[in-house]
């Protein structure tokens, strides 16, 4: 028993992950021209050549937008005030993008209904310091556009969900839905010190962005489009503890109407 067990990992292929992989039985030839390479996270696009125009009207679906900037707003000296300066995305590594995102459109806008609508995402500023945030699409309602076609642009609002549900239990167990506020060494404090009280109670804060949706390029034959967006929303503020910092989000996008 033991030498045909053994002789069965002998004779068995040297390429059996590969042919898994790429086998016609799992019709997924393409999964290894994509694992590992971070092009998983980007969003599909049109060539140059694309043309044409697209009614408001319907639904739209597969909705991309993939960040390729983000900047965050920080505070200036005495001679300057508060801007925008560039990050360096450090989490996730490659997928930062919001994907298969629909919705309707109607009455010259865009209203978004669902999918993969946001992403947690951590940038490093070049103060050194980390800001998470959660870059979203929920609840999107922009409009302004007569047309889908190059040149229109359409703006409007979003959601923006907490980074942390309120279910998040920090390193002493403590969460705004569990009902335990204190670590238990601190009660007598009674919650008189003010940045104590902001470390333990927590608050599912959730805040509004903004966006803007260029289309650069369509394809009326197949109802695509492509284009880019900017986006502005509040950073996470770690359920209360701290305070959010304005994020500005640049890249490409790409949707279809349905």
């Amino acid at each position: 028993m033991v030498l045909a067990f053994c002789l069965t990992f002998a004779a068995a292929p040297s390429s059996v992950s590969a042919a898994f992989v790429l086998g016609n039985e799992r019709g997924n030839s393409r999964f290894a021209d994509v694992v590992n390479t971070g092009k998983a996270g980007e969003c599909s696009t049109l060539p140059a050549s694309a043309s044409g125009s697209i009614s408001v009207d319907g639904k739209f679906t597969s909705l991309c937008m993939q960040p390729t900037e983000i900047f965050v707003k920080l505070a200036g000296n005495k001679r300057q005030k508060a801007d925008f300066v560039p990050t360096k995305i450090i989490s996730p590594r490659y997928n930062s993008s919001v994907d298969e995102v629909y919705g309707e459109l109607s009455g010259g806008k865009f209203t978004e209904k669902g999918g993969i609508d946001f992403s947690l995402i951590t940038v490093l500023a070049p103060t050194g310091e980390e800001f998470p945030l959660a870059f979203s699409v929920k609840d999107m309602v922009a409009d302004g556009g007569k047309s889908i076609a190059p040149g229109e642009t359409f703006s409007g609002t979003t959601f923006t969900p907490s980074y942390r549900s309120a279910d998040f239990l920090d390193p002493k167990s403590r969460a705004k839905d569990t009902g335990v506020d204190y670590a238990q060494g601190l009660i007598a404090l009674g919650g008189d010190d003010e940045d104590l009280a902001k470390e333990n109670i927590k608050q599912d804060l959730t805040g509004k962005g903004e966006i803007t949706l260029t289309i650069d390029r369509v394809d009326s034959a197949t109802n695509e489009f492509a284009g880019t967006f900017v986006a502005i929303q509040p950073s996470d503020n770690d359920l209360g503890s701290r305070e959010p910092v304005d994020v500005k989000l640049t890249g490409v996008l790409y949707g279809r109407k349905a």
